[in-house]
């Protein structure tokens, strides 16, 4: 694995949906997420994440180095106790240990860090064995996303299906379909903002460069296998990345940000496809020491 990454980054994603439905709200009948004072469709980060966590396990396929510590199926306790079989120790010794190696919480976060990609990337709290207090650590990953946030207002809407598949044999003796519901957003363009730490990539987690390499490819990937009727048509549009010449910064994030535009074409009232904005970088405010590359 290579060393840790030695800049510092920030991006912006943009991708769009097309009759789906991009993130459901639990809290709302699983209807798209909606800022309810602006209107504005939501897109929460842990979905994000999930795509990308995703694209690596499909990818990589468990590969040495780039297992998936948050996963379907698999209880958090059981690949924190791979830790405890790597230095040695059983739950019931645990306090023992850590009397006579002080560093022994450090080794196991460490291990865990090598191990598992998504807690190289995006951190982890792993502190889940409670009764013996077995900690491999709290990790503040180097890589942070916000809320994705639709450039207008969206319309969420409703739509009535049917099935001929009844439910049970009482029903069917009654009916030929059953009725259901289906929710969709028609089209928006979703924006999404991101960082990366070099620093801490160095000091905690060995983010590496071709971690790195990576992540841009799961981003610019984390919808291509993860189609589903009920998420309509999603694609990434867009991966504009800045890169700083030092690990701490050249310049305040929202700088960066703010020099990305994406505007509704003229004469478009309500959008319906991406062609209906313009995506512009505007290179006179980059700061220097700052690089801008659109990777789609």
């Amino acid at each position: 694995m290579s060393e840790a990454i030695k800049n510092r980054y920030e991006f912006v994603i943009l991708f769009d949906v097309e009759n789906g439905n991009p993130n459901g709200d639990p809290d709302a009948g699983n209807l798209p997420r909606v800022d309810p004072e602006t209107g504005l469709g939501l897109v929460t980060d842990v979905c994000l994440k999930r795509k990308i966590r995703n694209y690596v396990e499909l990818s990589r396929e468990d590969a040495s180095g780039y297992r998936i510590y948050i996963k379907d199926g698999v209880p958090l306790n059981r690949s924190d106790a791979e830790a405890l079989a790597y230095v040695d120790v059983d739950e019931a010794s645990i306090k023992e240990a850590k009397k006579k190696d002080p560093q022994l919480d450090e080794k196991v976060r460490d291990f865990m860090c090598r191990n598992f990609f998504d807690i190289r990337t995006f951190g982890a709290v792993m502190t889940t064995f409670v009764k013996n207090k077995l900690n491999c650590g709290q990790v503040r990953g180097p890589v942070q996303l916000g809320f994705a946030r639709s450039i207008d207002p969206i319309l969420p809407s409703e739509i009535t299906i049917t099935r001929t598949a009844i439910t049970t044999e009482a029903d069917a003796e009654k009916k030929n379909t059953e009725m259901g519901r289906k929710s969709i957003v028609p089209y928006g363009l979703y924006r999404a903002e991101g960082f990366i730490s070099a620093n801490l990539a160095r000091k905690v987690t060995g983010f590496s460069e071709d971690d790195l390499s990576l992540l841009w490819e799961s981003i610019i990937n984390m919808f291509e296998h993860d189609r589903s009727a009920a998420r309509g048509k999603m694609a990434v549009r867009e991966l504009i990345v800045f890169r700083h010449d030092t690990e701490l910064g050249c310049a305040p994030a929202y700088k960066l940000f703010e020099a990305v535009h994406v505007t509704r074409n003229e004469g478009v009232t309500v959008p319906r496809a991406y062609s209906d904005y313009t995506v512009t970088v505007d290179e006179a405010a980059i700061p220097e020491g700052v690089t801008c590359t659109r990777m789609i």
